[in-house]
């Protein structure tokens, strides 16, 4: 794959936006694609892209590799389920590089872990050292009520397999209210008791899932202050990259993280942008906005028009997102699911 950019002057500088926030982290949707459908992120039947709408592997490497020219150094392919895409191993064999030659600090994914006992020794050979897998419950009928048909054996051993692997696991929860918010203490002391991390995760109101976001929602102060009392939580300074606040647990001696953007947005320190499978920019998950990069990606074999592109939409990055849950209406803030977007 051609991962070449030429070296105009805005490769050369640093992606800041109008806040002063330096872009190093960004997160691409490979497919909109998944082989579950978890109720608070997809409808039963989805009705997804066109294939030919999607970015070629060859467009989606030189697009990553002119962002990390431009300062990224942290890439995340997401999805949908990142690993359903066909031969998207050849994507992070060939985006590796940038490890190989330092432009890269870290190169991961998250997924759903279906694909994981296939692919997790190929991730390890490419220089993936970490992952996260979306694991909401241990419980097989809630799992497969959640996924709508999932098979958690499956997932699970697509775990040991990444652990296998050499690959530093953690796990990524959504707290649902009235189905897993009592299992978490337990999901947390099993993820811990295989020295995994849990991160727990609110409701997002995006896209419409034919479901009450209202009736899935749970705060995560509400959490957090329910897991104090059984366990000593202890906040951490460290961070991921990612919007996560950590606490360390003494009693299991393992991290859980908490992202918050309902209760408390994390705007203030957000590094990222997100890269949608069709090449559509978002510069903040909690907006409508949206800047086009295939047509400029398609226009020149070189990347001048592709970085001034770039330029533009991180110029117009928002202070912060405005989630909030319409309890009125009962519609999302935003309507594009979050498996078009990339979690």
């Amino acid at each position: 794959m051609n991962g070449s950019v030429s070296p105009v002057q805005s490769l050369a500088h640093p992606m800041v936006d109008p806040f002063g926030r330096t872009i190093r982290y960004l997160r691409v949707s490979v497919t909109d694609r998944c082989d579950f459908r978890c109720f608070y992120c997809m409808s039963e039947d989805m009705t997804f892209l066109p294939k030919a709408d999607l970015l070629t592997l060859e467009e989606l490497d030189r697009l990553c590799s002119t962002f990390i020219a431009k300062g990224v150094r942290k890439l995340r392919f997401t999805g949908g389920e990142p690993l359903v895409r066909r031969n998207v191993m050849s994507l992070i064999r060939s985006l590796s590089r940038h490890l190989g030659s330092g432009a890269l600090d870290e190169l991961t994914l998250t997924t759903n872990g279906s694909q994981l006992a296939r692919f997790a020794a190929e991730l390890a050979d490419c220089g993936v050292r970490r992952i996260n897998v979306s694991l909401d419950t241990l419980d097989a009928d809630k799992f497969r009520a959640i996924t709508r048909w999932g098979d958690i054996d499956k997932v699970l051993a697509g775990i040991e397999a990444a652990r296998s692997a050499g690959l530093a696991v953690k796990i990524n929860a959504v707290a649902l209210k009235n189905l897993n918010e009592d299992e978490i203490p337990a999901l947390m002391q099993w993820a811990h008791g295989k020295g995994m991390a849990l991160t727990l995760i609110e409701v997002m109101p995006m896209g419409d899932v034919g479901a009450g976001r209202i009736d899935q929602y749970v705060p995560l102060s509400v959490m957090r202050a329910r897991l104090a009392r059984e366990f000593t939580l202890t906040d951490l300074d460290e961070t991921t990259g990612g919007p996560a606040r950590y606490v360390q647990v003494a009693e299991t001696d393992g991290k859980l993280g908490f992202i918050t953007p309902m209760t408390h947005n994390f705007c203030e320190s957000c590094n990222r942008v997100r890269i949608t499978c069709t090449g559509t920019l978002h510069t903040c998950l909690g907006h409508e906005d949206a800047s086009d990069l295939r047509k400029p990606l398609r226009a020149s074999p070189d990347d001048d028009l592709l970085s001034a592109a770039i330029d533009r939409a991180i110029g117009l990055k928002p202070k912060g997102h405005d989630f909030i849950i319409d309890r009125r209406h009962n519609r999302p803030t935003v309507s594009r699911h979050m498996s078009v977007t990339g979690g």
